[in-house]
C-alpha cells in the first residue's frame, strides 16, 4: 500500500498535471485550452465548459489539499473568471461549447455544466476566501435542485411517449452535494444526499438479476428496449464509490458499505472483459446486441471509475477480492493507456488494447477523471496512513 501511495502521488504531481499545466491556461482570453493531441500540441482552440469546471475544480482542490501553490490558485481563477463571464446564456442556463474567445456555440438540455460549475466554485471559494465564489455555487446548486425537481424547466430530449430517467442526474448530484459539503459546507446536502442514494437503491438497483440500470421508467422499471436495456458499468461504478465514499463520511456506515459493494460487484461481473481486460463501454442488460457501435471500446474514465471503487471498496470492508480486482484494472490501465512518452493518458482504446485515436483532450476529455482519480487514492491511503 505504501508503494501503491506514492505511485498515485507521483503520477498526479509528475506526470499527469504537468502534462495539462501550466500549458493549458488561456493567457490571452482566460480559461483553458484542452484539445490536445499526445504530444501535447492544440488539435482545436474550442473550450468544453463541462471541462473548464472541472479543471478549475482540481486546481483549487490541488491547492487545498497538496500544497498552496500561487500557479495553482492563478490558474483555477483564469477558469472561474471564464466561466462566470462567457459561459451563461441570458437565461442563466449555461453553454456546453463555446469558442476559444468565450462564443457560444452549443447549449445542452441538462444542467451537468452547472454541476461542475459548482463544485469549481466551491472549491475555488476554499482555496481563495472569495465569498462571492461561495455564493455562486450555493445559488447554483440550488438551481441543479430545481431542475432535477421540477418538470419543465428545461426542455425534454424525448416525447412523453415512453418517460424515462438516468441514473446520471442523482449520482452526478449526490457527488456535486458531497464536494459542495467539503469544501465551503451548505445546510442542504446532507439530506438530498439521503434521497438521491435512495432513488438509486430504489430505481436503478436490481437485486433480481444483479445489475445497476443506466435508465429505467419513472417507476423504477425495466424499459425492454434498446436504450433502456443499455448498461454503461463505468457510470454505475462511479456511482458504488460516491455511496462508499458517502459511507466514509458517515463512519463506514454498514448498509452504504453494502450498498456500494454491491453496485461494484454486479457491474464488475457485466463490464468487466475477461478475455483483453478492462471495463467495457456498454452491455445489455439480457446479453442483447447493444445499439451503439463503440460498445466494446475501452474508454478512459471507467477505468478510472473503478479504480477509485474497488481501491475504496477493499480499504472499507477489507475483502482481498477488491484488492484483486484493484490490481487488474490498475495493471490494465496503466500499461494500455499511459502514455510512457508524453505522459497522462489515451482517451479511446479498441477491445483489444490497441490505442483507437492519439488525442488526449476533446470536448469530454480533460484533466478529470485521471487526476481525479490520482488524487483520490493518494489521499486515500494517506488517510489510512500510507
Amino acid at each position: 500500500m505504501q508503494d501503491l501511495a506514492a505511485f498515485y502521488q507521483n503520477q498526479l504531481l509528475n506526470n499527469t498535471v504537468p502534462f495539462w499545466f501550466p500549458r493549458s491556461v488561456d493567457q490571452e482570453h482566460g480559461g483553458y485550452l484542452f484539445m490536445r493531441d499526445a504530444d501535447g500540441s492544440l488539435i482545436d482552440d474550442d473550450k468544453a465548459v463541462w471541462i473548464q469546471g472541472r479543471a478549475a475544480w482540481l486546481l483549487s482542490t490541488l491547492y487545498n489539499t497538496i500544497e498552496p501553490k500561487q500557479e495553482w490558485l492563478d490558474a483555477a481563477k483564469s477558469g472561474i473568471d471564464f466561466l462566470n463571464q462567457h459561459c451563461f446564456d441570458t437565461d442563466g442556463q449555461m453553454f456546453f461549447h463555446v469558442t476559444r474567445e468565450g462564443k457560444p456555440i452549443r447549449k445542452r438540455r441538462y444542467y451537468f455544466s452547472e454541476t461542475f460549475a459548482v463544485i469549481a466554485n466551491a472549491a475555488y471559494a476554499k482555496a481563495s476566501g472569495d465569498e462571492t465564489a461561495a455564493e455562486k455555487a450555493r445559488y447554483l446548486f440550488g438551481k441543479c435542485i430545481e431542475y432535477a425537481t421540477q418538470p419543465g424547466l428545461l426542455p425534454p430530449k424525448f416525447t412523453d411517449t415512453r418517460p424515462a430517467k438516468g441514473i446520471g442526474v442523482p449520482m452526478i448530484m449526490m457527488n456535486t452535494a458531497q464536494q459542495l459539503r467539503e469544501t465551503i459546507g451548505d445546510p442542504r446536502c446532507d439530506e438530498w444526499i439521503a434521497k438521491w442514494i435512495e432513488e438509486i437503491k430504489n430505481d436503478f438497483v436490481k437485486d433480481d438479476i444483479q445489475c445497476v440500470m443506466e435508465q429505467v421508467a419513472p417507476d423504477g422499471a425495466i424499459i425492454d428496449h434498446i436504450d433502456g436495456r443499455t448498461l454503461n458499468p463505468g457510470h454505475a461504478i462511479e456511482g458504488a464509490w460516491f455511496i462508499l465514499h458517502e459511507a466514509k463520511y458517515r463512519n463506514n456506515d454498514p448498509e452504504l458499505i453494502k450498498l456500494g459493494c454491491k453496485m461494484l460487484d454486479y457491474m464488475w461481473v457485466r463490464g468487466w472483459d475477461e478475455q483483453y481486460g478492462g471495463i467495457l463501454y456498454f452491455r445489455d442488460v439480457y446479453s442483447k446486441p447493444v445499439q451503439e457501435y463503440w460498445q466494446d471500446m475501452k474508454f478512459w474514465w471507467p477505468q478510472n471509475e473503478t479504480i477509485i471503487a474497488t481501491l475504496l471498496a477493499y480499504t472499507l470492508t477489507g475483502d482481498e477480492k477488491y484488492a484483486r480486482w484493484h490490481k487488474m484494472v490498475h495493471d490494465y490501465a496503466y500499461s494500455k493507456f499511459h502514455d510512457p512518452e508524453h505522459g497522462e493518458w489515451f482517451g479511446y482504446l479498441h477491445r483489444d488494447g490497441s490505442v483507437a485515436q492519439t488525442a488526449k483532450g476533446n470536448l469530454f476529455k480533460g484533466p478529470f477523471h485521471l487526476p481525479r482519480q490520482e488524487w483520490y487514492c493518494a489521499q486515500l491511503l494517506a488517510s489510512l496512513g500510507y
